[in-house]
């Protein structure tokens, strides 16, 4: 079994953390907490086919060391436990138990993948351990009337699928338009979105949906059904390893259908270069994250503040990647809801001040996306932007989208 454990600690402040009798009384009461720190589990595909999106990993624990560095979360340092679960259900729920019983975690952050947290959904919330800003977009999970304790951070999958097909409604009335998904969870809500911007009127412009399973070497076969089928406008709803291969096999062909590709395989690094960047050329996806590649924020103050971080805490390659701004925003995200805690650090003000975030702006959050939650609002993301790829970087284009 493979693991990882980041645990991220200094002495600093430690005496002051200790003075508080407040801070005492609440430790006592709140699972994983103590009067020096907070413990935070996660369980991420350091290894399987979703490995590649490691870098946000890396920028979170990166990001609480800064944090620790600086004194910490109202004196309290942030330890991250963080365990591979090769992005297999399965594993997540052992790797999961073993959070909640045996490292006796505050919380999970960030835990990556629809179907793997949903695996682990009805446990967390029988144990009221809030399960929060999972890295993934399933509809299903913003579920609060069942699932109270589970807050997800990235955009409805069927949001995203519905921005595209409109975006084909609007710019190619006689499309006929080809989804390739993955065979899940994330798939199919993106593959609802598609059906449902249709509706009635259009469903027969939906000439070909094809699945592949996480495990597939390769999805070519499924490439070439699509063409075979006469698509013109294909939407790529595939992580980074299958979306590569998926744009490599449509230039490969001499295919040119218009291009859709799902936000969480965007990132230029993990999915564009191994597919080739002139193979990307085109390309277009729906984001609210500044990219750092893009030379116009080069000036912009949260991109600088972004750059000083990158290039203190992780590697050269990363302060390029927009895996890692995600991580550090979501990164970021959390340490706001824990400030907003003060010293009542029970799961429920946990959960509560989750779901209390007003207009929060963060350094690399594009220009006009705020994140807001609320009882009835779990979803942290609700607006997007077109870009279109044009060999180098994502150019946005149009106007900021609400869905």
């Amino acid at each position: 079994m493979v693991s990882r454990r980041l645990f991220l600690q200094s002495c600093a402040a430690a005496a002051v953390a200790a003075a508080s009798p407040v801070r005492n009384a609440w430790a006592a009461n709140a699972p994983g907490v103590t009067d020096t720190e907070i413990k935070i589990g996660q369980t991420f595909p350091y290894s399987g086919p979703a490995s590649g999106y490691g870098a946000i990993a890396r920028a979170e624990a990166a990001y609480f060391k800064m944090i620790n560095e600086k004194g910490g979360v109202n004196g309290r340092k942030l330890n991250l436990i963080s365990l591979d679960d090769g992005y297999s259900p399965a594993k997540t729920v052992e790797q999961t138990r073993r959070l909640i019983e045996q490292e006796g975690v505050a919380f999970t952050f960030q835990s990556f993948g629809g179907f793997t947290n949903l695996a682990v959904r009805t446990y967390l919330n029988a144990n009221k351990a809030p399960q929060l800003f999972v890295s993934a977009g399933a509809d299903q999970i913003d579920d609060p009337d069942h699932f109270p304790w589970t807050i997800g951070f990235n955009p409805a999958t069927s949001t995203e699928g519905r921005i595209y097909t409109k975006h084909i409604l609007a710019t190619k009335a006689d499309a006929k338009i080809g989804v390739l998904y993955q065979n899940d969870q994330l798939g199919k809500t993106f593959l609802a979105g598609v059906r449902d911007a249709l509706g009635d009127q259009h469903a027969g412009m939906l000439v070909k949906e094809v699945s592949y399973e996480v495990a597939e070497p390769t999805v070519d076969s499924q490439v070439v059904t699509l063409q075979g089928a006469g698509v013109d406008a294909l939407i790529i709803a595939a992580t980074s390893k299958p979306a590569a291969q998926a744009i490599r096999k449509v230039y490969d062909l001499g295919w040119t259908p218009e291009r859709y590709l799902f936000f969480g395989a965007a990132s230029i690094a993990g999915t564009l270069k191994p597919a080739g960047l002139e193979k990307s050329k085109g390309l277009i996806t729906a984001g609210y994250l500044k990219d750092p590649t893009v030379p116009t924020w080069q000036d912009d103050p949260g991109f600088k503040e972004w750059a000083a971080f990158a290039t203190k805490y992780m590697s050269p390659a990363d302060v390029r990647e927009g895996t890692a701004v995600y991580g550090f925003t979501t990164a970021a995200t959390m340490v706001h809801v824990l400030e907003q805690c003060g010293d009542d650090l029970s799961r429920e003000n946990i959960l509560r001040q989750a779901l209390a975030i007003k207009d929060l702006e963060l350094p690399m959050l594009s220009p006009g996306i705020k994140i807001n939650t609320a009882p009835d609002n779990y979803f942290l993301i609700r607006q997007l932007q077109l870009a279109r790829f044009n060999g180098e970087m994502w150019e946005p284009f149009g106007e900021l989208i609400s869905g």
